[in-house]
């Protein structure tokens, strides 16, 4: 019942499984139904298809090299976001706890 009534809060081992469930498996979630959704939905492929066709018949090799570096690093920035924000989480129930007991 302390648990409902927030009187005690969630495990630090809860948040950490959820820190890999959010770090792991919804990106892999997030690509495969994107793939899915464009291999699906027949007008949205062929649209991506001709601007991405389009898109690098026009940029030059080093804007291509910049254009993936972007979003690998918008993917890594995210992840550390992630990994921060649980951090604080579990510092903050590692302080609790310190003050409570």
């Amino acid at each position: 019942m302390d648990f409902l009534t927030f009187k005690s809060f969630i495990s630090i081992n809860v948040l950490i499984l959820f820190y890999y469930v959010g770090a792991i498996i919804i990106p892999l979630f997030a690509w495969t139904l994107a793939t899915w959704f464009l291999r699906n939905y027949h007008p949205i492929d062929t649209t991506y298809q001709q601007i991405k066709k389009s898109l690098w018949k026009h940029i030059t090799t080093q804007q291509k090299i910049y254009l993936l570096l972007f979003f690998i690093f918008g993917f890594f920035f995210m992840e550390l976001l992630w990994r921060m924000m649980f951090e604080f989480l579990i510092a903050y129930l590692q302080i609790r706890d310190a003050l409570v007991t």
